[in-house]
């Protein structure tokens, strides 16, 4: 096996290769009118072209766009309308399943997955090149290398429509420093075997795969997380590092002692997760199964990676996000914009050298809103401890004020998350004639059965004040949310106050 190699299934990539296409896409790009600056969409699961798209637009000094695979028609019409990308690169059976989505006048271009959920894949418009044939055609690239830009993600659109973070070039200055905090994060080091167990277009995972193309000696790919599977490809590949979020943690915790013990992790020497609020007993929990190689960080898209602690600082301040990074500055600040010391709750700002600046695209009015003295914030509500440490309280809009007492569901989540029967579950907040709000608690059960409400409530009970159990308790077969773990809580209140969810 040569070295820098991909994995994904039983097919192996090698790097070099994925370079040289890169190499040829960039030359087939540009002839279809793709210019510095632009957008490139990318409609694909987890697969090795994206790092060969990637490269070739990072010649072009285009930005990629990574669409979510799991939107749904209008979703992916509305961001194509909002970054007008000029080419569409896609698996063959994603588009056709939005092709109503897709302009006529957008090139399209469609690559075939073989390990594509859809089978027989649909068939797609006659308008659309396949990929390849478009890539192999064209001559290599030859020409001066452009300012890279890389990815536009777009914000997951906890409120209204989601927003494309735009970042300016970032400077040779910007460039080293990131590079030194990727690998900080990521602990990234010579030798090392990746997994990467999340969905490409979210910014973590993307992160990652990315520092692992470059780094590691092997990077396996996985297009859905299946918590056996994960140990199984650790232990057959010796996977080092990897990236998680919680809801895999929860997931790898419910599996037997049995399956447990069956497989050798002793390789593994670092994890990175991210994402959502991890539950306390659910990290301590993995330290002790994994051992002190887990790793937290917080940020945003907008922010890029910020803040972040090891396993020894986190089981020495329990519950924290961790301490701001080299190069990154980080204020609280309250309601009246009075920045908060001594502990007090508040909201976060904060800003990295490590990352250039950005705007939302075609929004510029909505990137001044989240702006304070230089510094961003993306809505938490948090606190530092006296030794530095962050703490996030929840999301500014999740808050729930009721009879006049501020509740942060995300501490509801992490108790609940561990009820017996319970495998994800949200809780946010809806008017209240009596106390301006209540509390909701939306539960996707384990599939053997579904707890009894009057359980769960004395569940709750038992772990925290009476005010926090929420009063009513909604079952869902699958929660609203991204592979990511990250779940719509809009969308569960907005059908809610809509359509009126019947409480059980």
């Amino acid at each position: 096996m040569a070295d820098k190699t991909i994995l994904i299934g039983n097919r192996y990539v090698a790097r070099q290769d994925l370079l040289d296409h890169g190499s040829h896409a960039a030359t087939a790009l540009e002839a279809v009118g793709v210019r510095e600056g632009d957008a490139i969409a990318l409609l694909i699961r987890n697969d090795p072209c994206y790092f060969e798209i990637l490269h070739a637009a990072a010649l072009l000094g285009a930005y990629v766009v990574p669409l979510n695979w799991h939107g749904r028609a209008d979703e992916i019409a509305y961001i194509l309308a909002d970054c007008t990308p000029r080419a569409l690169i896609g698996h063959r059976d994603l588009t056709a399943a939005v092709a109503q989505a897709i302009p006529a006048e957008l090139p399209t271009f469609v690559i075939d997955d073989p390990a594509a959920f859809a089978a027989p894949s649909a068939p797609s418009a006659s308008s659309n090149q396949d990929w390849q044939a478009f890539r192999d055609k064209a001559a290599p690239w030859l020409q001066p290398v452009r300012a890279p830009r890389g990815t536009m993600i777009y914000t997951s659109g906890t409120t209204g429509h989601p927003k494309g973070v735009r970042r300016a070039p970032m400077t040779p200055e910007q460039i080293k420093k990131n590079a030194t905090l990727l690998r900080e994060i990521y602990g990234i080091e010579a030798g090392m075997r990746a997994f990467v167990c999340g969905p490409l277009y979210h910014a973590s995972p993307g992160a990652f795969a990315r520092q692992a193309f470059q780094h590691a000696d092997l990077t396996v790919l996985q297009q859905s997380f299946d918590p056996e599977d994960l140990l199984r490809v650790i232990a057959e590949h010796r996977i080092t590092h990897l990236t998680m979020v919680p809801t895999m943690f929860v997931r790898l915790l419910r599996l037997s002692d049995a399956v447990r013990s069956t497989y050798d992790l002793s390789s593994i020497r670092w994890v990175t997760h991210t994402g959502a609020a991890c539950p306390p007993d659910v990290k301590r929990a993995m330290i002790e199964w994994w051992g002190p190689v887990i790793h937290e960080t917080y940020g945003a898209t907008e922010t890029g990676a910020a803040v972040g602690c090891n396993t020894t600082e986190w089981l020495a301040h329990p519950g924290t996000v961790g301490r701001p990074m080299t190069g990154t500055e980080l204020r609280i600040y309250d309601e009246e914009g009075c920045e908060v010391a001594g502990g007090g709750v508040g909201e976060i700002y904060l800003r990295t050298e490590a990352y250039s600046d950005f705007t939302y695209h075609g929004r510029p009015g909505q990137r001044a809103q989240v702006d304070r003295a230089g510094l961003v914030t993306c809505g938490d509500i948090g606190y530092l401890d006296a030794d530095g440490f962050l703490y996030i309280c929840d999301r500014k809009r999740d808050m729930v004020i009721s009879g006049g007492v501020n509740i942060y569901p995300a501490e509801i989540e992490n108790v609940l998350v561990n009820c017996p029967g319970v495998r994800d579950c949200a809780v946010f907040g809806v008017p209240d004639a009596e106390f301006g709000e209540s509390l909701i608690a939306a539960i996707e059960a384990e599939p053997d059965g579904r707890p009894a409400p009057d359980d769960v409530t004395a569940f709750l009970e038992q772990r925290l004040a009476r005010f926090k159990v929420p009063r009513r308790f909604v079952f869902h077969d699958a929660l609203p949310r991204e592979a990511s773990g990250k779940i719509f809580k809009r969308k569960l209140r907005d059908h809610y106050l809509q359509a009126g969810v019947r409480p059980v």
